[in-house]
């Protein structure tokens, strides 16, 4: 801490020298800043003291040098992440002065400019904060007007780098100056600051005024794109600040959209009235149409619900094909015509390339088919029909399976019938000269039977060789035989493809066969993952969805991500049905009914069957199973408002497997149909109550149509469900998320109105906040209660207690005596 303070004041020391200074001194002032700059980076603590020690350095009568190493340290403070914010808000309040005085420098450098600009930028949203905090400091509101108006006026300067800057400067306002897309004050981000944070009555601020002069900026920054500018670093900067506000500030999005959409940022390259593009042009029109599609895409792939994404989409595509036909004509092949007249005009190289592969394939394949040569084939020689010698010498083993299939199917398809016959008569040719040549014996001299016959030398001549005697004469044909018989067995083996068997796998254990199932189980999920990121266009999407059979349909049959979710639901929910253990005895169903620990059967006696074997004791289920009922419920709660349908339609898997296990179990013993006749445990009444709880503490006030289609659609509706429900009423914010699902249930659920109504009236009673809307309800749907637990009804029941109290004459105070709840009929 010393040795900075000493830093800083060596530095700050010369800053009102003369421009004259020596060139020595100021590099030195230079190191010795630099030194205080490493300082605050490995300790950001150190900044408060480092900012307090430059101010002097950038004063109007300080050397250029330094002003620009002081600007560029201020932006780069308040802009560090690593700094706390109040940190930086208690900094801000401390330059503002010095800020504003080299903005009002009328021959301030330009680099000083940039990294004033910047520093306001980010210092801009932290003043205005402290201003809604603390309204009495008119002064700082002052100062701060005075620059962003300075700024807003330079952003008419010559220069494009303080222009950019003037740009980014008035991004920052529109976010301070408009309201932010969750208006809940618990949910937001603290670096948010938006106009939600501004009470209606405060004396400095009015929300209407900062509005509107929010609007005239963001008019002012889209004016760019609506005027078609060709400066493409303007248009570059504009457009690179929008995506922020298209994301967070909602009142924004139609204006910035139909204004880039309505942007051509080809309009340069289109109006070269037929003349040639020079490289600069080409340069901007790509940077600006690149800028403008990867902005686009980026939006589409952050909210991909939203309205304006099929023109999104359509614009993209319309702006890569005009892109496609202004500049990639260098990169198309040239016509044929243009082809033949250079291979006429002369071209050597070509030439003597073109003389022995210009031949196509289909040519080669009219003329006569070679047939095969002396000496041993391969089945590559035998069914190889292109005669080029770099054809014959690729690899086909190189390519992958899958594109070596997909190219045999189309080609096998666009074939001519007239060359297809012709290979297939070539090879049946091939094969037919193997089979001859196979067949023929080769006659040894030495060993040949006597009754061959010399026709081409009718003259006796002698044998000198020894006399074989009739045995060995006889064995050496023996062997001749067996050798021909061998030469052709193995010439036609080496031509047919025997049967292949896979050899048996070893049987799994139970534990590798959990340990494989989990392995896959946990594949499909990255699949589906992968597959949600996928941009899909509109178009597909809608014919998709109107390719669907309703009710008729046969499930898991386009293999995309619905397909698998349906596997995974049916595979936890099916896949053993009847393989689990049934409840042992009607008492365990009333246990379970009551909402007691399962855990609890593993204390009970075994069961004697029939046959007097004793029976596992309930409560074992299936791990694999298991397992993907947690996958399928942490998938849906990393984002649930968006997979809610996921969640429906696992659980009504769950819930229609409950109910086939009970009718099962009810066919097979009448003794447990009546008990099981009115169980709601099983694994649906267990996992409903599970997903409930996992999203419940992430709701805000917006979340009521979550809420409400969840109970809506899953199967069932118990008081546990309910029970949660009602305790998002502890928050005043939920209270109408609460209610108005509940008042869905009303009148779209009959059967669930009771217990709906028994929920609204505990919530009547036991939360004040709720009581003014859960009172509208209850009046019309429960007449008589409201009135029944006002205070003078409340207080009659008091006096009642009294006066049996006093009959009884024990004495016992009124105040104890609990009052009872009244119930009135539906």
């Amino acid at each position: 801490m010393a040795s900075a303070a000493q830093t800083v004041a060596v530095s700050a020391a010369p800053a009102s020298a003369p421009a004259a200074a020596a060139p020595d001194s100021i590099q030195e002032q230079i190191r010795q800043l630099d030194d205080a700059r490493k300082l605050v980076l490995a300790n950001v603590g150190h900044y408060p003291m480092i900012v307090q020690g430059i101010l002097p350095i950038i004063n109007p009568s300080s050397l250029p040098e330094l002003r620009r190493w002081g600007a560029d340290f201020l932006a780069e403070a308040f802009a560090a992440p690593a700094m706390p914010s109040r940190e930086k808000e208690s900094l801000s309040l401390l330059v503002l002065e010095s800020l504003k005085g080299m903005l009002e420098n009328p021959n301030e450098d330009t680099f000083v400019l940039c990294s004033i600009i910047q520093a306001a930028s980010s210092i801009y949203p932290l003043v205005m904060r402290w201003v809604i905090n603390n309204s009495y400091d008119t002064d700082t509101w002052d100062r701060i007007s005075a620059i962003k108006s300075r700024i807003l006026r330079l952003w008419e300067s010559p220069s494009p780098s303080v222009r950019i800057c003037c740009i980014k400067f008035a991004q920052r306002v529109v976010l301070a100056q408009t309201h932010a897309a969750n208006p809940d004050q618990r949910h937001r981000d603290s670096l948010d600051i938006s106009l939600s944070l501004v009470p209606p009555n405060h004396p400095l601020l009015e929300p209407r005024h900062l509005e509107a002069e929010a609007t005239g900026l963001l008019d002012r920054m889209l004016g760019v794109l609506q005027d078609n500018s060709s400066d493409a670093l303007i248009v570059d900067a504009t457009l690179n600040t929008l995506s922020i506000l298209v994301r967070t500030r909602p009142t924004t999005v139609s204006r910035t959209i139909n204004a880039i959409l309505n942007f051509n940022p080809l309009r340069l390259a289109t109006n070269s009235n037929g003349t040639a593009i020079t490289p600069r042009t080409r340069v901007m029109v790509r940077s600006m149409e690149k800028t403008t599609r990867m902005l686009l895409i980026h939006l589409m792939k952050r909210d991909p619900n939203n309205s304006f994404n099929p023109r999104i989409q359509q614009y993209v595509e319309r702006l890569m094909r005009s892109r496609a036909e202004l500049f990639d004509d260098a990169g198309r092949k040239r016509a044929l015509v243009d082809q033949q007249a250079a291979a006429a005009g002369g071209d050597a190289k070509r030439q003597r390339v073109a003389s022995g592969a210009g031949v196509p394939l289909a040519q080669q394949l009219l003329q006569e088919i070679p047939p095969l040569g002396p000496g041993p084939k391969s089945l590559a020689d035998i069914f190889a029909l292109a005669t080029n010698p770099q054809l014959r010498a690729f690899n086909a083993s190189n390519v992958p399976l899958e594109l070596a299939a997909k190219i045999s199917v189309s080609t096998l398809a666009r074939v001519d019938a007239q060359l297809l016959s012709k290979a297939i008569t070539g090879i049946r040719d091939r094969l037919a000269s193997l089979d001859a040549a196979a067949t023929q014996l080769t006659m040894n001299p030495d060993t040949a039977p006597l009754d061959v016959e010399d026709d081409d030398d009718d003259d006796y001549e002698p044998d000198f060789t020894a006399a074989e005697d009739a045995e060995q004469i006889l064995n050496k044909l023996d062997n001749e035989v067996v050798d021909k018989d061998t030469v052709a067995r193995v010439d036609a083996a080496s031509l047919a493809l025997g049967a292949f068997q896979l050899p048996t796998a070893p049987p799994l254990s139970s534990d590798q066969a959990v340990k494989v199932g989990q392995a896959t189980v946990s594949r499909v999920f990255d699949m589906m993952q992968s597959s949600e990121e996928t941009a899909v266009a509109p178009a597909a999407a809608s014919a998709r969805k109107t390719a669907k059979a309703g009710l008729n349909r046969v499930a898991a049959t386009t293999y995309d991500k619905d397909a698998w979710i349906t596997i995974l639901t049916r595979l936890a929910t099916r896949s053993v049905s009847g393989l689990e253990n049934p409840r042992s005895s009607g008492e365990e169903e009333d246990d379970e009914e009551d909402g007691e620990d399962k855990g609890a059967d593993a204390g009970k006696k075994p069961v004697k069957k029939e046959n007097g074997e004793l029976a596992k004791p309930s409560g074992s289920k299936p791990v694999l199973n298991d397992k993907i009922r947690e996958l399928l419920f942490r998938y849906i709660l990393e984002d649930f408002r968006k997979r809610i349908d996921v969640a429906v339609a696992w659980l009504c898997e769950e819930w229609y497997n409950d109910r086939l296990q009970k009718q099962y179990q009810a066919n097979e013993s009448e003794d447990e149909a009546d008990s099981t006749s009115t169980n709601n445990g099983g694994h649906y009444g267990e996992w409903v109550v599970k997903v409930l709880d996992g999203f419940l503490p992430y709701l805000h006030s917006q979340d009521n149509k979550v809420l409400t289609r969840f109970l809506s659609e899953v199967p069932a509706l118990n008081e546990a469900l309910l029970q949660r429900v009602k305790s998002l009423c502890r928050d005043p914010a939920l209270v109408p998320v609460a209610l108005t699902s509940l008042l869905y249930q009303l009148m779209m659920r009959p059967p669930a109105r009771a217990l709906t109504l028994d929920t609204m009236q505990e919530i009547w009673i036991e939360f004040e906040d709720a009581r003014p809307m859960a009172t509208k309800y209850l009046d019309k749907w429960r007449p008589g209660f409201v009135q029944a637990h006002s205070q003078p009804a409340i207080e009659t029941a008091l006096a009642a207690a009294d006066d049996a109290s006093v009959e009884m004459g024990d004495g016992t105070p009124a105040s104890s005596v609990p009052v009872p709840a009244v119930e009135a009929s539906s």
